[in-house]
């Protein structure tokens, strides 16, 4: 099994209901976000997938969450934009783009600061 990684970023602000009341205030973030795909096979170029194709796939989607105020979104009007929350958005956003039935998304890791992340493993 092969796996490719590539690391992205974007800048948002969310607030979250009931977690805690620090952040229950509207406040910001500089996400970094880590997609990881999987796939046995190679193709004829010796990849699973072209890297520029998986930054395509990743740009477009963070260019919809990037410097917006996120509980703004549709994706996450009902639903608190917790790091969590972003991870498995990305990630079913992702595995929608690769028209690849044998490429997974493997993992999604959104990090909202240095020192705390969260990774989605579908």
């Amino acid at each position: 099994m092969f796996e490719l990684k590539v690391i992205s970023h974007f800048a948002a602000a969310h607030q979250l209901k009931m977690v805690a009341k620090k952040c229950e205030n509207m406040h910001g973030h500089n996400w970094k976000i880590e997609v990881c795909v999987s796939g046995k096979d190679l193709n004829n170029a010796g990849v699973i997938i072209d890297f520029a194709k998986i930054k395509e796939y990743v740009s477009g989607i963070l260019a919809k969450l990037d410097h917006k105020v996120l509980n703004e979104i549709d994706c996450f009007y009902d639903i608190n934009p917790s790091s969590e929350n972003i991870a498995l958005y990305i990630a079913k956003e992702l595995q929608t783009k690769i028209d690849n039935p044998d490429i997974k998304v493997a993992s999604v890791t959104a990090w909202e600061s240095e020192d705390a992340c969260v990774t989605y493993t579908p």
